[in-house]
């Protein structure tokens, strides 16, 4: 019952009524990956991955596109291997003085200098290479932890209008993994069903050909129903509105870029938040301009209720504690490699990270993992009193008509009752008096 109740939390089982906006789950992955890309500390990048693998435990559905979180974590592993093994043949920039292994070096020409391949590996150089990569797989691991709890045809409804056919082609851009895997998953499993190999290189090329066939007849089922849809199709608007557009838009975007780019270095630090303020006001103006050119309806649109600002103020939080923690105490965030040293976990950020798993309490639980009852398991029936045995009663006689003519042929016995199986027949009833015949006189 405990665990039950510590999986449901404060919110109720999902329906259509009350499904989160697929925009919050984004909003808090993109703040724990932003969050990541703060801090090259392990702990709290390992802290980071364990929020979003616990709230996709907790929260994802059984559809096929929410099963692409574990592709992602391979993924991330597969980062930081590549990072260490470019760190071990390719060397390091950070120098150090613990030597682990020596390898032959190989001579290069003088106008590849700066480049080595093999040469002397240290333990500073491989630290430094699995903080980096740890800090690339957060990241995708928080993209993966999106793909796996937010739906993606909900996502493009939720877009404006003028940037639909932009979101469109995302969507499906987001969308080719997960079907991929699944597609995968069910090659596999059919493959195992008939005795035949579904590992190794063998196994991967005989799956693979099925796998390119069914995203070629995916794509053009997809292209069937977008032109069915009326892709691409916009509507006639004035010639100023789509000056005065195309105006705001691209003004939007380039403040958005200065301002982005004051905010980073210490001379623009008294223009760009205004720049980027006013960036992002002009953005959103074209952006509504724009929707008028795409003239779509929607059908049930998601709402943004309380528990969607909850989801996404909690990624907000994690992204904002870490940025303001980075002002004040940057050797946290960043250890050293050099001198080697154990990294220290920061409490100020570890707790901000921790408000991550509020989406585990708050959104909705799905259908899949909400709680059931447990059956009511029926004890002994209790012994019933044994009653005297009863009199047997006999089952009425059933005569079964007989011709006279085919009894005497055959010699057969007058018809017997049928309740008496396995006994003597009865003698027959004597006929009624009327029916006697008279004496002669």
């Amino acid at each position: 019952m405990t665990s039950t109740a510590l999986r449901r939390g404060l919110a109720p089982e999902a329906d259509r009524s009350n499904a989160l906006h697929p925009g919050a789950w984004w909003i808090w992955a993109l703040g724990l990956g932003t969050a990541a890309s703060r801090t090259t500390n392990p702990l709290l990048l390992a802290l980071l991955i364990g929020v979003a693998g616990y709230v996709v435990v907790a929260r994802r559905t059984e559809a096929p596109w929410a099963r692409s979180y574990g592709a992602f974590v391979k993924l991330g592993l597969a980062v930081i291997g590549i990072r260490l093994v470019f760190a071990v043949f390719l060397g390091s920039p950070i120098p150090g003085t613990h030597t682990v292994v020596s390898l032959p070096e190989v001579p290069l020409p003088e106008w590849a200098q700066g480049v080595r391949v093999g040469g002397r590996v240290t333990a500073e150089g491989l630290v430094f290479a699995l903080y980096d990569g740890m800090k690339l797989a957060t990241l995708l691991i928080c993209v993966g932890a999106a793909n796996a709890l937010a739906n993606p045809a909900r996502l493009l409804k939720s877009l404006p209008g003028a940037l639909y056919e932009a979101g469109v082609a995302v969507v499906v851009a987001l969308t080719f993994a997960p079907h991929l895997i699944a597609d995968v998953q069910r090659l596999r499993a059919a493959r195992r069903l008939r005795g035949r190999p579904d590992r190794g290189l063998r196994g991967l090329l005989q799956v693979g050909l099925p796998v390119l066939e069914g995203a070629l007849e995916r794509s053009v089922a997809l292209a069937a129903a977008m032109d069915a849809r009326g892709y691409g199709r916009t509507a006639q608007v004035p010639a100023a509105v789509r000056r005065t557009t195309a105006v705001l838009t691209l003004g939007g975007l380039i403040g958005v870029c200065a301002g982005t780019y004051g905010l980073l270095t210490a001379e623009g630090a008294t223009y760009g938040l205004p720049v980027l303020l006013a960036g992002l006001v002009a953005a959103l103006a074209g952006l509504w301009l724009g929707g008028r050119r795409s003239v779509r309806t929607r059908y049930r649109p998601d709402a943004w209720g309380v528990r969607a600002w909850l989801v996404a103020g909690s990624g907000v939080v994690v992204a904002a504690a870490l940025i303001v923690s980075g002002s004040y105490d940057p050797a946290a965030l960043r250890p050293g490699v050099v001198p080697l040293s154990a990294p220290r976990l920061p409490l100020l950020p570890a707790a901000a990270v921790l408000l991550g798993l509020l989406p585990a309490l708050v959104a909705p639980v799905p259908a899949s993992a909400a709680p059931v009852p447990a059956p009511v398991v029926p004890g002994p029936a209790p012994a019933a009193p044994v009653a005297a045995p009863a009199a047997p009663v006999a089952a009425p006689a059933v005569h079964v008509p007989v011709p006279p003519a085919s009894a005497e042929a055959a010699g057969a016995a007058p018809p017997a009752s049928a309740g008496t199986t396995g006994s003597a027949p009865p003698e027959p009833s004597p006929a009624p008096r009327s029916h006697l015949p008279k004496e002669p006189s």
